[in-house]
This record gives structure tokens, sequence and C-alpha cells, in this order.
């Protein structure tokens, strides 16, 4: 009988490695679809805000803050998990939730939310990378190790989805006769924008979606301009 060219031991190594990977995928997919389950009710919540007064912001935040607590439970267990096997083998598959869960929080604290005794309900606080890490429990841009981290990119790409957020809350918070709010969040996303402009950015996503902010920008001084030219910026917004 004729020696077998190649050893059936091979193809049984291969059947077990694409049985092992089949099941790793499928229970990390179980960390991830509650995890955005978890982001989804959370973003729910925030829908409420554009036609919610600002005086009622702390009830409709403490329920944001339940959401984003099951969040960061989510986190905790992806990244132990995902810490098992090479960042960037699976990391595909969560960065987009990533970046959705870090504009929760972002904006959860910039609306005042989640603060500290020293500054309770303060408006316009933004979370530093290192204190977005510090919320999920996980590191923030990883060089030394190949474990699961939350990246530079995801962090400015979150920025960018709160631009849109806010810039939407901008004209709303107008119609609620919010026009100091329409002001703040002005300043902010100007603010933010010359922030972008001293990044030397590689990434062609982020150089793409940074193109929005600058609209943002525009339509927001739009509305502040027109609040102007009807005197109806209170004296403390304009200064």
């Amino acid at each position: 009988m004729a020696t077998p060219m190649i050893d059936p031991a091979l193809f049984e190594q291969l059947k077990s490695k694409i049985e092992t990977d089949t099941k790793t995928g499928k229970e990390l997919d179980q960390i991830l679809d509650d995890l955005n389950q978890h982001i989804a009710f959370t973003q729910g919540l925030f829908s409420r805000i554009h036609s919610t007064p600002r005086s009622k912001y702390p009830s409709l935040l403490g329920q944001v803050e339940e959401g984003i607590r099951k969040e960061i439970e989510s986190v905790g267990k992806l990244s132990q998990f995902a810490s098992q096997y090479p960042y960037y083998k699976y990391n595909y598959k969560w960065t987009r939730m990533n970046q959705d869960a870090i504009s929760t929080v972002l904006l959860c604290t910039w609306l005042g939310g989640m603060g500290s005794e020293a500054r309770p309900g303060e408006l316009g606080r933004l979370l530093t990378l290192e204190e977005v890490g510090e919320v999920f429990q996980v590191p923030v841009n990883l060089k030394d190790q190949d474990a699961f981290h939350v990246t530079i990119e995801e962090y400015l790409l979150a920025l960018i989805n709160i631009v849109d957020e806010l810039s939407r809350l901008a004209m709303n918070s107008v119609t609620l006769g919010d026009t100091a709010m329409a002001v703040q969040i002005s300043s902010f996303i100007k603010d933010l924008h010359a922030g972008f402009q001293v990044l030397n950015l590689k990434n062609d996503i982020l150089r793409k979606r940074v193109d929005s902010i600058k609209y943002a920008v525009k339509k927001v001084e739009d509305v502040v301009y027109d609040l102007s030219l009807r005197n109806l910026i209170p004296a403390k917004a304009s200064e």
C-alpha cells in the first residue's frame, strides 16, 4: 500500500483548531451581545435629553448612570475574556461598541452626571482618555502588552460622536428656552474642533470624521448668531 503524501493528522489538528476558534467566537459574541444591549438601552435614555428641561437632568442622568454601570460590567467581562488572546485577533468585533460605550460616558459626564462630590452636576466637563480608562477599569493605549485596552482612536471617535449629539441638543435646548445651553455647546464644540486641528491624524476614518465637527461648529454658530440678533442670550452666557 502506498504511503500517503500528506499526514492525515494534519487535518485533524486543523479541525481541532477551527472548532476551538468557533467556540471562542461564540463566547465572545455573547459578551458583545450583552454589551450592545446595555449600550442601546443607555442611548435610548439619552434620546430623552432633547425634550427634557435642564432642571430635570439629574433624574434622567441617574437612569443613564444605571445603564452605564451595566456597560462597565460587560466591558470588564470583555476585557477579561479578550485578554486571553492576541489583541488584533478579535478587536474588530468590539472597537465600534467601545466607541459607543465611551460616548455614553463622555456625554453623561458632560451633561453633569457621574460627578464627584467636588464637582456635582458640573456641566461641560470632559473626561480625558485616562479618566475613561478609570471609569471602565481597563488600561488605555497599551503599547507594551497584548491585552484588551481603550485606544486613542476609540476615544477620539467617541468625542466626535458626542459632538453630533450636542449640536442637536443645542437646537433643541433653544426650543425649551435654554439659550445658555446652546451658547455653552457652541463654545465647547469650537474648542474641540481647535484641539483636533493640533493632531496629526494618520487614521483615514478619523480624518474623515473630523470634518463633521466643522459642520457642527457652523450649525451651532448659526443658532447662537440668530439668538444674538434677537437679544436672547443671557448676559453670563455671552461673557
